[in-house]
C-alpha cells in the first residue's frame, strides 16, 4: 500500500478549488466517509461497485472506458459559448491522454458529468460564497449530482492566465468527477489551491498521473512526450542563429510560429511572445504542423499535417475536419503541404509542395521563411527589400 498515491482517497462527496489565500479542507473520519460513500454513491469497501449515471463500459474496478459528458447546461457571460465549449473539450483530454478513458459528448438527456455555472445557493446543498473563496466544486461519480461540476458565476472566468482560468479549474474539477481527491503535492493539478500556471506545460504532474492511472489504467500514449514539470528542455533558443520554424501564419492579429509540438503567439508591436503546446490550444490536433494560413475575412485558419488538414476558428476545430488534402484538388500522390501563401486581395491560396518554405504572412510587407532565413517582400515593387534572421520578431 505504500505505493498507492494520496490522490486515490475517494473520501469526499465533493471537492472545491480554492484561491491561494483560503484554508484547505482537513481529512475527515475515514469510517464516516466510507459509510457516506456506501449509502449515497454505491461505493462499497471491496471496490466492486462504482456507479456512473449512464451505461458506461467496465473493464475493472474503476476502469471505465467511456464516460459521457454534457457541454454545458448554461454558459458564463464572461466568455463566448464557443469558448466555453472549447475549454471543456481541452479540460477532459488532460485525463484521457494518460489513461484509457474516452469522453463522449451528449447534447441532451442525462450524462455522467453535467457542467453548469451558478451563484450562491444552487440546489445542491453546497452554496457558493461570492467572489474569491470557493470557485468551483465537483462530485465523485454516482447518482443524482454524482460526477457533476459546478462553477461559481461570481468569479471572472477567462481563457488567459488573468483572473480565473476556466481551463485550469475545469481540469481540476474533472479530476474530482473521475474519483480523485486533493493532492498534497503543491505542483499537482489536484492541489487544493488555485495558482498561476504555465499554459505551455502539460498540467498533470506525476502524482496526478499516478492517481488517475491507478483508477483507469495506462494510456497507449507516452506521457514522456509532454513536459510535466518544466518546459526549459523543450524550449528552442529564439536568440540562436539556427532557429527555424515548421510553419508560420497570422492569427487574429497575432503571428503564430510553429516548431515541433509547440508554437509561439506574438503581436507584432509587443516584445514578448507566449509559448504553448499545440495540444494545449487544439487538443485534437496532432503535434508537428507542416503548414498553416489564415483567411481573416472568414475568421478561419487552415492547418496542415501530413495528408490531412483542419479548419479552425479560434481554439475550436470546425465540424467535418480533418479532411484529406486531395479534397482540395491535389493528386493522391501529394502527401504533404510545405507552405501556403494566402492572397487576401484575390481570395486565393497558393500552395508550395516541393519547396523548402515554412510559411508566409502579410503586414506592411509580405514575409516568407526559408530555413534559417526570412525575406521581406514588397508586393507593389515585386522584389525582396530586406533579408532578415528568423528570430527578428523575438527582439534578440
Amino acid at each position: 500500500m505504500d505505493n498507492v498515491p494520496f490522490l486515490l482517497l475517494l473520501c469526499a462527496a465533493f471537492s472545491c478549488a480554492f484561491l491561494a489565500d483560503t484554508r484547505q479542507n482537513k481529512e475527515g473520519d475515514m469510517q464516516l466517509i466510507q459509510k457516506y460513500l456506501e449509502n449515497y454513491y454505491g461505493f462499497k469497501k471491496d471496490g466492486e461497485a462504482f456507479i456512473w449515471k449512464s451505461n458506461s463500459n467496465y473493464t475493472g474496478i474503476l476502469n471505465v472506458k467511456t464516460i459521457c459528458y454534457m457541454v454545458i447546461l448554461n454558459y458564463t457571460p464572461d466568455l463566448h459559448p464557443a469558448d466555453d465549449n472549447a475549454v471543456i473539450k481541452k479540460g477532459l483530454p488532460v485525463w484521457s491522454r494518460v489513461t484509457q478513458l474516452k469522453f463522449i459528448k451528449k447534447d441532451r438527456g442525462d450524462a455522467d458529468i453535467m457542467i453548469s455555472f451558478a451563484t450562491r445557493g444552487h440546489n445542491d446543498f453546497i452554496p457558493f460564497d461570492g467572489p474569491g473563496g470557493s470557485v468551483a466544486h465537483a462530485y465523485v461519480s454516482g447518482k443524482d449530482f454524482g460526477g457533476d461540476a459546478h462553477f461559481d458565476e461570481d468569479e471572472t472566468w477567462t481563457k488567459s492566465t488573468e483572473d480565473m482560468n476556466l481551463f485550469y479549474v475545469a481540469a481540476h474539477e474533472f479530476g474530482h468527477s473521475l474519483g480523485l481527491f486533493h493532492s498534497k503535492d503543491t505542483n499537482a493539478l489536484m492541489y487544493p489551491a488555485y495558482r498561476k500556471f504555465d499554459p505551455s506545460v502539460f498540467p498533470l504532474n506525476q502524482d496526478d498521473i499516478n492517481g488517475i492511472q491507478y483508477l483507469y489504467g495506462n494510456s497507449q500514449l507516452l506521457i514522456n512526450s509532454y513536459p510535466t514539470e518544466s518546459k526549459d528542455s523543450a524550449l528552442p533558443n529564439t536568440s540562436g542563429p539556427d532557429l527555424s520554424f515548421d510553419a508560420v501564419t497570422t492569427f487574429r492579429g497575432e503571428i503564430m510560429f510553429f516548431k515541433d509540438k509547440h508554437f509561439w503567439r506574438k503581436y507584432p508591436a509587443v516584445k514578448t511572445a507566449d509559448f504553448n503546446l499545440v495540444t494545449s490550444f487544439w487538443p485534437w490536433l496532432p503535434p508537428g504542423v507542416d503548414a498553416a494560413y489564415e483567411i481573416p475575412e472568414k475568421d478561419k485558419t487552415v492547418i496542415f499535417k501530413g495528408n490531412e488538414f483542419w479548419v479552425v476558428r479560434g481554439d475550436t476545430i470546425l465540424p467535418g475536419y480533418p479532411q484529406k488534402i486531395y479534397t482540395l484538388g491535389f493528386s493522391k500522390d501529394v502527401t504533404k503541404i510545405g507552405a501556403v501563401f494566402y492572397n487576401a486581395n484575390e481570395g486565393k491560396a497558393y500552395y508550395f509542395i516541393y519547396h523548402n518554405l515554412s510559411g508566409f504572412f502579410s503586414l506592411d510587407f509580405l514575409y516568407y521563411f526559408h530555413g534559417r532565413k526570412q525575406f521581406e517582400f514588397d508586393l507593389d515593387k515585386k522584389r525582396v527589400t530586406c533579408l532578415l534572421k528568423t528570430n527578428f520578431w523575438f527582439q534578440c
